[in-house]
């Protein structure tokens, strides 16, 4: 009996480590951007269903958004299309545009849907076209100093959260496609999933934004050293920005968006370990990067003259 109980120890251990988290996160929003290599690996896919169940059974409200990247590009290849990128965002044409349609909404929102249904009737698809969730116009960024064409991709210019809000108070799991209605020609747009994930965690008054990556957060001088910096501000980010590879761009643009629009927490963090999640949010060192708002100014001394302060005694 003695050895169960020290047996046992350890994960008495564990929970009480999450406790102070639980209390932080309890009934907060939590949007978690999935991607990357946790995609495709199987096991991988199904932890990350049952930590964003564990996270909604403890009391939180998680919301799912997604691209697709490697589903899409497969699904291309086989359509004869070419994958290619500018700026790190994909340069959708109407047809590619028709694929990412299919494969988002259709294919890879699914699965994920399926999983995380595989503990319960809890999660419910949405794309940012359904309810007017995500409106965007044509977006041109600018590439060496010119405004470059790369076809149906959308910037956004609005979020409605309402059909989110509704969800989560019926204890869903809302599962969001990367995909917007057009505000002004009638399109859709192929919106980065990073940069969706981010507007809605704003929008949604989010406690934190989680963005899964392939790699083990923001490193501090890649490719020279493999130390990840762990934790920075809204402005220590914003310096390194112009340096960062295209692909990492979109995510910590998203991070940087995020918490100076209001979210507490905004974290990338490798999705290629199992439970990453829970990782992150319930235990004390974490893992990845987290960025962080600027600290506020601290405020200005008040001058008391000397004669109030003798009048009025102590303080």
């Amino acid at each position: 009996m003695t050895a169960r109980k020290h047996s046992a120890l350890p994960k008495a251990q564990v929970l009480i480590e999450a406790l102070p988290w639980l209390t932080r996160h309890n009934g907060r929003v939590v949007v978690i951007k999935f991607g990357g290599n946790a995609m495709v690996d199987e096991e991988l896919k199904a932890a990350f269903a049952q930590d964003v169940v564990f996270l909604r059974q403890a009391g939180l409200k998680p919301v799912v958004v997604h691209g697709g990247g490697p589903q899409i590009n497969a699904q291309l290849d086989r359509h004869g299309l070419v994958s290619e990128f500018k700026a790190g965002l994909r340069v959708t044409t109407p047809e590619a545009m028709d694929v990412v349609r299919m494969v988002l909404a259709g294919q890879v929102q699914r699965e994920l849907v399926g999983l995380l249904n595989q503990h319960g009737p809890l999660a419910v698809g949405l794309t940012g076209e359904d309810a007017h969730t995500i409106t965007a116009v044509k977006h041109f960024p600018v590439i060496d100093g010119e405004a470059v064409d790369i076809g149906r991709v959308g910037a956004i210019t609005a979020i409605d959260t309402g059909a989110i809000e509704a969800l989560l108070a019926d204890g869903r799991i809302p599962v969001i496609s990367s995909i917007a209605r057009a505000a002004d020609d009638g399109h859709i747009y192929n919106v980065n999933a990073d940069t969706a994930a981010a507007a809605l965690a704003a929008a949604l008054d989010a406690e934190t934004l989680m963005v899964l990556t392939d790699v083990e957060g923001l490193y501090e001088d890649w490719p020279n050293s493999d130390d990840v910096i762990s934790r920075l501000t809204a402005t220590e980010l914003e310096k390194l920005l112009p340096g960062l590879s295209s692909g990492m761009v979109p995510k910590m643009r998203g991070c940087l968006h995020a918490v100076r629009n209001g979210v507490h927490t905004a974290r990338v963090i490798d999705g290629r370990v199992q439970h990453a999640i829970l990782l992150e949010i319930f235990t004390d060192e974490g893992i990845g990067t987290m960025v962080v708002p600027d600290l506020p100014p601290a405020p200005a001394a008040e001058h008391v003259p000397e004669q109030a302060t003798a009048e009025g005694g102590t303080r």
